[in-house]
């Protein structure tokens, strides 16, 4: 993986990490449309970068995660709603990478999930719950029932955890920013699995995601390069989604990926994309 095809992939996670279109999906079609082997390396790199985006959530929100008096119940609050995630990663891992590599389940989630964003604020009126502080554990926990959907490559964490957290009576703005606070352990977490637990395959020698990364000059300039960049592209997709939000809600965000379902699976049936 050239330095280039880095940046563009960083690009592409920081925008689309926080934004309910599914940011591995997104990554998967632009690793396939330029041509990127998918080597052990390139699934690492794609999981590692999300280091970035998780900085960008601690930097916006640092009283947050700081300065807050009741600091115990809220990291509890984000341990309990990261189980879920936990559980199925481990248990269902290779299941989980396997599917990283079909961009067919990639554009029938955006083309299903676009749909389920079209309606979601007719389905889910009047919130009660509007603040951080009044989600309970037992909220936390559903809402990190419906991120483990994420899994399935092209449905989004971030829409997964907001629709959840709707479901559970979060006003939109609330629920889209803790589906940033239940990303930071939950990414964390994914990372941590692919750099320091899960051997991968690397021309018949079995290496941890470190290692691949230390293995050439290309593979680290690329892995810190790709950070930076998804740090500071975040950043700014973040503070974006939550001002849009306020005013216009999701149909736009449902529309796009179902236009972008509809071109994947044209794709896939011409033959570009494998």
């Amino acid at each position: 993986m050239s330095i280039i095809e880095a940046i563009i992939i960083a690009i592409v996670e920081g925008l689309t990490e926080f934004l309910p279109v599914s940011s591995t999906g997104h990554m998967v079609i632009t690793s396939s449309l330029m041509g990127i082997e998918s080597s052990s390396f390139t699934k690492v790199f794609e999981v590692a970068i999300q280091l970035g985006a998780i900085l960008a959530v601690v930097v916006l929100y640092w009283k947050k995660f700081f300065l807050k008096k009741n600091w115990f119940e809220f990291y509890f609050k984000l341990a309990i709603g990261v189980i879920p995630a936990l559980f199925f990663g481990f248990f269902f891992g290779d299941l989980i990478d396997s599917m990283l590599e079909s961009p067919t389940t990639v554009a029938v989630s955006l083309l299903l999930g676009g749909i389920v964003l079209l309606f979601i604020d007719r389905f889910f009126k009047n919130p009660t719950v509007g603040s951080e502080e009044k989600i309970t554990f037992l909220r936390s926990f559903i809402i990190g029932c419906w991120q483990v959907l994420a899994m399935i490559p092209g449905v989004s964490r971030s829409a997964a955890s907001i629709i959840g957290g709707m479901q559970q009576k979060l006003t939109r703005n609330l629920a889209a920013e803790f589906s940033f606070f239940l990303a930071v352990p939950t990414m964390l977490a994914a990372t941590a699995y692919s750099l320091f637990v899960k051997g991968w395959d690397n021309n018949g020698l079995e290496q941890k995601g470190y290692e691949l990364i230390l293995s050439s000059t290309e593979n680290i300039y690329a892995f810190v390069v790709g950070n930076v960049v998804a740090f500071i592209v975040a950043l700014l997709a973040i503070r974006f989604f939550i001002k849009y939000l306020q005013v216009y809600g999701f149909r736009l965000f449902g529309i796009y990926r179902i236009i972008a379902g509809i071109f994947l699976l044209f794709l896939i049936a011409q033959g570009y994309l494998k």
